[in-house]
């Protein structure tokens, strides 16, 4: 069976970072890219946040480059996807969809978490056309413009709020007759001149030929006064939750109740020698490519020294 120094599961912006610098330390890093290679950013057309990229880039390339990077250092890609670990004893067992069964020194984590969706079919068909999971991310295209947000936690109030700040109107809808957010949050929303509230509202379709022009709702879905009304936006944000990708893991890192890997302080750390973790797996807060990134260079320099302190 081959071992490894360095393993990394995960190819966004935190596996592919950890990629380029454990590689450049001489770690000979294998990162397997997953379910999603490329990580969320490849959903997103337009990436205008992240620095050096002064008119923007799009997600897909961003990643192609980071990857580009991470390979001209000696990182080995492969493609398959974890399906079963074993952190017990060092050195960790990874077992793959093929069939094969890696062991590392060192374990860099980087799996993300994915964006909780309504199910919709219009989701899948105007992704990255009008339907967003990150108001920070995309909310800079719908400056002027009238959007949606859906959810009722601090999450889409949060979503609304800042997204009030760029568009001309932002609709919130809400399954419930009354939001899970907390007072102060609440009542940031309502005050927001901008932001009208539709409770006990579901959305059951979008429309739009060139991307999202609006989207089909529903008040009071399945009453005797159940009524069927359409509003005209240009984006449609999911505001609804993440799911961190840590079940594999779970046995042996500690989790919160959502299952986000919790670290030790502000390291990658996560309690089992040599296993870290870094990106979104790990971030219930920030969720940018950013921090995912500096997430990713600290995991790779913990592991590091995790490999010279051990005589790896």
């Amino acid at each position: 069976m081959e071992t490894i120094r360095c393993l990394i599961l995960g190819s966004g912006p935190a596996g592919y970072t950890a990629a380029i610098y454990a590689a450049r330390a001489g770690l000979s890093p294998v990162l397997y890219e997953g379910l999603q290679p490329g990580g969320q950013l490849t959903t997103t057309t337009e990436v205008e946040n992240f620095p050096g990229y002064p008119e923007g880039v799009d997600g897909n390339q961003m990643m192609d480059d980071m990857r580009a990077q991470a390979q001209r250092f000696g990182a080995e890609m492969r493609s398959a996807i974890a399906v079963k670990a074993d952190l017990s004893a060092a050195p960790y067992a990874v077992t793959f969809d093929d069939g094969s069964e890696v062991r590392c020194h060192t374990l860099v984590i980087a799996t993300g978490a994915t964006a909780k969706y309504l199910g919709l079919p219009d989701e899948e068909k105007y992704r990255g056309q009008g339907v967003s999971a990150c108001a920070t991310c995309d909310g800079f295209f719908y400056r002027k413009k009238n959007v949606a947000v859906v959810g009722g936690g601090d999450t889409a109030c949060e979503e609304a709020t800042y997204l009030a700040g760029l568009a001309a109107k932002v609709y919130l809808i809400v399954r419930k007759p009354f939001l899970r957010a907390s007072k102060a949050m609440q009542q940031k929303v309502m005050e927001n001149p901008k932001i009208e509230i539709l409770f006990e509202t579901n959305t059951v379709g979008l429309f739009g030929t060139d991307g999202v022009e609006g989207a089909h709702l529903v008040r009071r879905k399945g009453e005797p006064d159940e009524t069927p009304f359409d509003i005209a936006i240009d984006g449609f944000f999911l505001a609804i939750g993440h799911h961190p990708n840590s079940e594999l893991f779970t046995p042996w890192v500690k989790t919160d109740e959502a299952g986000y890997i919790i670290t030790e302080g502000a390291t990658p750390r996560t309690g089992v020698p040599g296993v870290f973790a870094a990106g979104d797996v790990a971030d219930p807060l920030y969720r940018q490519a950013i921090t995912a990134a500096a997430s990713g260079c600290k995991a790779a320099i913990e592991a590091e020294r995790y490999l010279t302190a051990h005589g790896l």
